[in-house]
C-alpha cells in the first residue's frame, strides 16, 4: 500500500520559515522571512488535513483551491501546483507574502481549530510561485485570437492589473493609465521592500508588459487626459484607483512642519528602494534619521510606517492607538515583528493636538483612554480619562489613519458616475457595473480601504463582466 502523503498534522509540527533576526533584519529593507527548501514546503504541505468542507478555501476570498495545491506540493509536482494556484488568483506570489493569512485562511484552517496548528498556507504559496519564476513556468499571455475591442483601466494597482490579465488572455486590447512613474499602485509605493520585495512586483508588470498591455504612466486623469475622453478611446472603462486621501487629524498645532502623510512617508521610502533621488528624503523632512518619530493608527499601514522608521535610524519610534492590543485593526504578526524590532506602542492614548517650536513639531499632545461599552460595531467604545493628559516627545508625526477615496466625479469633471455617501463609487456587486453605460469600478475606490486580495478578487470577476458586456457589444454589432 502507497505511503500517505498527507495528513501528517499529528507527527509533523508547524514551522514557519526561518525569520532573520531583528537586530540583523532591522538595518535594511529586504524581506524579513526565508525561503522555504523543497524538502520543508512538501513537509509542511503534508500536514494538510484535506478535509472534505475546506474552510481555508472558503475564507480566502479568491477561494483559491488550496487542498489541491498544497497535495501537489506534497508529492513534488510543483508546476502543477503552480496552475492551480494560478488559476484563481493572478498573483498568488504577492499575496502569499502580504495576505493576512492569519485572519482569512491559515487562521481557519481545520487543524489550527483542532489545536495541531495551521498549515504555513502562505508560505507555501509564496513557495510555489516563486518556484515557478525561477523555473520559466511564468510566461507572457498568449491568447488564442486577438481582439480589436479595447478597455481602458484607470489605476495600476493589484485591482487594475488582475483585471488586464483575464482581459488580455482573451485577446482584449487593454491601456492602464496611472498617476506615478511606476505600475504597481500600493504594491509598489504603499507596502515597504521587508513585506513585498520591489523586484516581485516589478516582474508582473513587466509580463502584462510582454502580454500587450499598454501602460500610460504619470497620467493623471482629470488633468494629462480626461476621464471622456478615456471612454471615447475605448468600448468599456474600469476604474481601479484605490483610496489615497489620508484621513486627517485637527486640533492645536495640527499645521506644524514634521506632521505627515503615511502615504507619503512610504512612498519616498520605497522611491529609494528603487534608487531614485528623492528630495523630501535629503532634506530630512521625510527621513526619520536621529528623530523621535510618532506614528498616529493601529491598521497594518501604521505598522508600515513603524517599521520603515527604525530601519531609517529614528533614534526612538512609538506608536499611539486608542485602543488596546486586541482591537488593533491590523495583523496581529505585524505587530509582533514591530515589537522585535524595537517598536513600542502606546494603547489607549489618542491625539488631541500637537506642541510645537519655531513652527516645527516637538510633541503630540495624548489623551489617555479607557475601554467603554462596546460601539455599533461591537468594538468597545474608548473613553476619555479625565486628567491624564500628557505630551509624547516627537521631532517627526505621521498619520496611518486610513485612507477616504477622493472626489472623482468633481476631480474628473463627470456627470453621472453616482458615489455613496462615503463617496466610494456605487457599483453593482461581483459586476462592478456603475450608473455609466461601459463603465465599471472595482477594489477600494468602491468597497473603501481593504485588502490587496479582495482588490485581485474584484478585478478579476468584473473582467469577467466586462468580456461579457463585450461579446453582447459585438452580437449586436454582426446582427
Amino acid at each position: 500500500m502507497a505511503k500517505q502523503p498527507m495528513l501528517k498534522f499529528v507527527s509533523v509540527d508547524r514551522d514557519m520559515p526561518v525569520k532573520r533576526l531583528a537586530e540583523e533584519r532591522n538595518k535594511d529593507f529586504q524581506e524579513i522571512y526565508a525561503e522555504y527548501a523543497d524538502e520543508k514546503a512538501k513537509e509542511q504541505s503534508s500536514r494538510c488535513s484535506q478535509c472534505g468542507v475546506p474552510y481555508c478555501q472558503a475564507h480566502c476570498p479568491l477561494h483559491n483551491n488550496i487542498p489541491d495545491w498544497l497535495n501537489m506540493t506534497a508529492t513534488g509536482r510543483l508546476e502543477e501546483a503552480y496552475q492551480i494556484s494560478q488559476a484563481t488568483n493572478s498573483f498568488p506570489e504577492i499575496c502569499g507574502r502580504i495576505c493576512p493569512q492569519d485572519r482569512l485562511c491559515e487562521g481557519n484552517c481545520v487543524i489550527e481549530q483542532s489545536g495541531h496548528g495551521t498549515v504555513t498556507i502562505g508560505s507555501v504559496e509564496k513557495y510555489i510561485t516563486d518556484t515557478a519564476w525561477e523555473n520559466g513556468w511564468v510566461k507572457p499571455i498568449v491568447p488564442v485570437m486577438e481582439r480589436d475591442q479595447s478597455v481602458g483601466i484607470i489605476g495600476a494597482g493589484p485591482g487594475g492589473m488582475a483585471a488586464a490579465d483575464i482581459l488580455r488572455r482573451q485577446g482584449i486590447q487593454v491601456t492602464i493609465y496611472d498617476r506615478y512613474d511606476r505600475a504597481g499602485g500600493l504594491l509598489t509605493y504603499g507596502i515597504p521592500g521587508f513585506k513585498l520585495e520591489k523586484d516581485v512586483v516589478m516582474r508582473r508588470v513587466e509580463q502584462l508588459e510582454k502580454s500587450g498591455v499598454e501602460f500610460v504612466l504619470n497620467c493623471n486623469v482629470g488633468e494629462d487626459i480626461s476621464f471622456d475622453a478615456i471612454r471615447g478611446k475605448h468600448d468599456a472603462v474600469m476604474i481601479a484607483t484605490g483610496v489615497y486621501k489620508t484621513r486627517d487629524l485637527s486640533g492645536p498645532g495640527s499645521t506644524a512642519t514634521g506632521i505627515e502623510r503615511a502615504i507619503d512617508y512610504l512612498t519616498v521610502s520605497n522611491k529609494l528602494s528603487f534608487g531614485d533621488d528623492v528630495a523630501e528624503y535629503e532634506d530630512g523632512s521625510l527621513n526619520a534619521a536621529g528623530k523621535k518619530v510618532v506614528v498616529i493608527g493601529g491598521g497594518d499601514t501604521a505598522m508600515d510606517c513603524v517599521r520603515t522608521a527604525v530601519r531609517q535610524g529614528a533614534t526612538s519610534v512609538k506608536c499611539l492607538y486608542r485602543r488596546d492590543r486586541a482591537n488593533m485593526p491590523g495583523s496581529q504578526r505585524e505587530v509582533q515583528n514591530a515589537e522585535e524590532e524595537g517598536v513600542e506602542f502606546v494603547w489607549l492614548a489618542a491625539p488631541q493636538g500637537f506642541t510645537e517650536t519655531d513652527g516645527n513639531v516637538s510633541g503630540v499632545m495624548v489623551q489617555k483612554m479607557r475601554l467603554g461599552a462596546p460601539d455599533a460595531s461591537g468594538r468597545q467604545a474608548p473613553e476619555v480619562i479625565e486628567g491624564a493628559d500628557y505630551v509624547e516627545d516627537a521631532d517627526l508625526v505621521i498619520k496611518a489613519l486610513g485612507f477616504e477615496p477622493e472626489d472623482l466625479p468633481k476631480l474628473w469633471g463627470t456627470d453621472g458616475l453616482e458615489v455613496t455617501r462615503w463617496g466610494t463609487i456605487k457599483a453593482e456587486f461581483k459586476t462592478g457595473k456603475t450608473a455609466l453605460d461601459g463603465v465599471y469600478a472595482v477594489g477600494d475606490i468602491v468597497r473603501g480601504a481593504s485588502l490587496v486580495v479582495w482588490a485581485i478578487k474584484d478585478g478579476r470577476d468584473s473582467a469577467e463582466a466586462i468580456l461579457d458586456y463585450l461579446n453582447d457589444a459585438q452580437s449586436v454589432a454582426a446582427e
